[in-house]
Formats: C-alpha cells, structure tokens, sequence
C-alpha cells in the first residue's frame, strides 16, 4: 500500500515575468505545459492577467481554477472589513486547491512577477506549503522590466536600493526616499499623487521615471512630473535611480569638500533632539532643522527629523562618530547648511565632543560650531520619578567602548564613597552583558543595600516603563541598553506615592 503522503500532488508556484510571454522562464513553462491544474487569481469583473500571459502554454485538458477577489478597492459588508474578507477568501482558495492534491493531481499556481514579491500566491503558500510539497520558480520582477525600459542603471558598488509600497504614509515614504540611494515604489494608481509629493519633499522628484505595463505592449515611460495622476494604472512604478553625486555614501567624499569655501555660512550647528517624543525637541531646535539643508548623524537620530523638500539626510552606523563628524564639518566648510543629530543632549554622551574632536585638524579651523542644547534622558527619567536629582548628582556610561573597564570602577568607587546620586548610561548592550553587576557589586561595597534605584527603559516612548526597587533588589539580568538608571544617595527618599526625592542639604535631620 502506498503511503497517503506520497499520493499527494505536487504543488508549485510559478512566476511569469512582468507581462511579456518570452519573458517566462523555460522552467516556469515546462511545468505549466504539463499541469493538472492550473490557477490564477482575478480582479473583481475583470480577466486574469496571469492567464492571459501564460494561456498558450496551458495543456489542453487543464482544470483551470480562477480564484476571484471578492473585492479589491472597493467596500465589502463582510463583518471583518477588507481584512476578514480577504482572509475568508484565501481560506477557501486554499480548500479548493487542497482537494486536487488530495487527489494527487499537479497543481501549478501562476502569478505575475515573481510569486513571493507582493503577489497573491504568497497566501496559497502559508495555507499550503506545509501540508503539500511544493516548489516556488522565479519570475522576472517588474522592476526589472522597469529598469530596462528606462536603460538607467538603479544603482551602483555599494549603493542601497529600497523597495517601497506607495501605500505607504506620505511623511514615511518621503522619508525613505530621502534615506536611500536609489529606489522602486510600486502600488501606484490611487496613490500618485502622495507619492509625487513624497518625491518632492525628498529631493528626487526631477530624478524619477514612471513605467507604465512594463514590458507588455501597452509599455510607456516618462519623467513622473509629466504624469497625469488621473491616468495611472495599478501596473505601474517608478524608478528612481541612484544619483551618486548628490547621494554619495557618507563615509566616502563629502560633496563639494574640494570646492572653494563659501564664507558667508561655513558654520557647523550640533543639535539634541531629547530622548524621545517629539513634544521634547525645544522650539530652537525645530527652528534650526527647518533651514539646515543636510541632517547627519546616528539612523535612528536621523530619522526623526521631518523630511522636506531640499534636505539631504545622511545616516550612519553607531560606532563612527568620528568618521561622521569629519563628514559633517566637510560640508560646512564648503559652504553648506549642516546640523548633526543627537538624542538627548549632544553634548552628554553624544555628537558634541566628537565634532569637537574632529574639529582639532587645521583643515576645519575656519568652521564655526554652535550646539544647541536637548533634554537629556536622566532629566526624562527623573522627572518621571519625582525629584531624585534634588542634590548633587554624577553621570556616568558603563561602556568600555571609549575608556578602560579598570577606570570605569575607579569612578564608580570615588562616586560611592562621595554619596553623590549617580545616573547611569549605556548600562548594558549585547556585547556587553556583566558589567550591570559587577557594577552593583563595587557600588554595594561602599552603600546601604537599602539605597534608592530608579530603572527607566524607554521613557516617554510608548512603551517607557519606570521601576522603582533597591540597590540589592536590582535585577542585573533585565536591564539593557534601553534602560537608563539612577543610583540614589543617603539622602534619597521614597514617598508614600512612590515617587523619589533627594535631599538638597546634607544634613540628614533636616527639612
């Protein structure tokens, strides 16, 4: 007897290219030549494009299943909106197709492009794959066909391509567009005009091309300022290529670092943006962000400056401080408007003292530096504690990246003994996974196990949480490097709100 599992079909999903027949891969039309069954999704009162692009392969004697979107962009009355229905809808595609390899019959699942890049056939695959063997065939891409009826290279050595939906939010889209070298943004028809006014608001408005039905003969491209939004199909993208030169990679060649110096700017500004919410960027930074035509700094720093149109955002890794500050005065020695982005306060554990350094060579004597000032994160978590920086208080980072371990415990020992309140940053990382508690040992050396400690992980982010606990009670274990902590002193209270408050006067009998 044959076993049930080596009676079943075979399933496979595969890929047609972007619309022109010759365009299917000799495999793809192999298997599609000797189906069984031979699937395809369609568009509300519509044919299916697939079949019409693959229909001279099929076998005569096919079982054709045309799967039928109940709805696309239209309304549905289905209880679970939009989403329930196209989750009812792929539930009963996936019976339908269960039965025939059941049956043992091959079925082939045909899709435009390539079947795992924004296609329909994904959701047969998560319903299916497990159950049934299966075999995905590539197809060409449509921004493959994109890019070869434009003839404009996309990107080049190492150049970041980013693909990106037109369904995106505007002010989201605008900022990719602005973060990448080259891009893709598909999904068009209904969002042109956001995505225009994206491209606009990123700088890449005059670069990009807009496809239309690649490859198939309904084929155009134009420059996409010349497209009438009311024209554009769901079958379109726009390319917009890598511009080297007003992209370059940060780390490279600053633009214009050879060209003679404009005297009329040559200033550099170094700004905070606070530890998180946008509430807590003072106006005088808003201000700055809003006439400066690049943004440098850290990627995550970068990205939460509102994109516009003109500014150049140039976002780097965590560990080239140097590197990016020497990129960032380049530019203002050529002239250009420049801030570098810091959480929090740049000049306390951040961009300030970097700029500075690098700032030391000749080469940028005639840059001017101006920082402007950003909450800092052990003022956020503080605040939200109550008062424990009432006293005299120290700062300190646990890494060891910039300073020696032995002289990170040197301090740690002379804060203790001078009972001074001491906030802790960069407590722990994923390289850095023991220094929490060797940290909370040398401390319990010199302080009362019954000392104050505050825990404040992504305050005022949405998922901020404050803890407060004792030094003996501290969990080393669940503290990383999104938390900030404050040690408090002798004179560190808890109220009956649990709120803290240190003591502004070293009496201990005073009130």
């Amino acid at each position: 007897m044959i076993p049930v599992s080596d009676r079943r079909g075979r399933l496979y999903g595969v890929g047609l290219g972007p619309g022109d027949p010759e365009l299917i891969t000799l495999k793809g039309a192999r298997l599609i030549a000797s189906a069984d069954v031979i699937a395809y999704h369609s568009g509300v009162g519509k044919s299916s494009i697939a079949r019409k692009i693959a229909a001279h392969l099929f076998p005569a004697n096919v079982v054709e299943e045309d799967l039928r979107y109940p709805v696309t962009t239209g309304t549905t009355d289905h209880a679970g909106g939009y989403a329930g229905a196209m989750a009812d809808f792929y539930e009963e595609c996936a019976a339908r197709l269960a039965i025939h390899l059941e049956a043992g019959k091959t079925v082939v699942i045909i899709a435009e492009g390539d079947p795992l890049f924004y296609g329909s056939y994904m959701y047969m695959h998560d319903r299916l794959s497990d159950r049934f063997p299966t075999e995905v065939v590539p197809g060409v891409t449509s921004i493959a066909a994109a890019t070869a009826a434009v003839a404009s290279p996309l990107v080049r050595q190492t150049d970041v391509l980013t693909i990106l939906p037109g369904t995106l939010p505007e002010p989201e889209l605008a900022r990719r567009l602005a973060d990448t070298d080259g891009a893709i943004i598909m999904k068009l028809g209904r969002t042109f005009p956001a995505v225009r006014s994206a491209l606009e608001q990123a700088g890449r408005l005059d670069d990009a091309l807009y496809v239309e039905r690649a490859s198939m003969d309904e084929e155009r491209w134009l420059p996409v300022r010349d497209v009438d939004p009311a024209s554009v199909p769901y079958f379109s993208i726009i390319v917009v290529p890598t511009n080297t030169l007003a992209h370059a990679s940060p780390m490279v060649e600053a633009p214009g670092r050879d060209a003679p110096p404009n005297h009329e700017f040559q200033e550099l500004l170094i700004v905070g943006l606070g530890p998180g919410p946008d509430k807590w960027i003072t106006p005088e930074v808003s201000h700055a962000l809003s006439e400066v035509d690049h943004v440098i700094g850290y990627a995550p720093y970068v990205n939460r400056v509102p994109q516009r149109a003109g500014l150049q955002r140039h976002a780097t890794g965590n560990t080239v401080e140097i590197d990016r500050a020497r990129h960032a005065l380049a530019l203002a020695k050529a002239g250009e408007k420049v801030a570098v982005v810091s959480g929090g306060d740049a000049g306390v554990f951040g961009m300030a003292a970097a700029v500075f350094e690098a700032a030391e060579d000749p080469e940028f004597a005639d840059v001017a530096i101006r920082v402007l000032p950003g909450m800092t994160a052990i003022q956020a978590v503080a605040a939200k504690a109550g008062a424990p920086l009432g006293g005299d208080f120290a700062v300190m980072s646990l890494s060891d990246r910039l300073k020696p371990w032995d002289l990170i415990e040197k301090r740690l020992r002379a804060v203790s003994e001078a009972d001074l309140v001491l906030g802790i940053y960069n407590p722990a990382s994923r390289s850095r996974t023991t220094q929490v508690a060797e940290a909370q040992a040398i401390l319990l050396a010199h302080r009362s196990p019954d000392t104050v400690v505050i825990v404040g992980r992504d305050v005022g982010r949405e998922d901020e949480s404050l803890e407060v606990t004792t030094l003996a009670k501290l969990d080393a274990g669940t503290i990383d490097m999104k938390c900030l902590l404050i040690i408090g002193a002798s004179g560190t209270k808890v109220t009956g709100a649990g709120l803290t408050w240190t003591r502004r006067s070293s009496d201990q009998s005073s009130r």
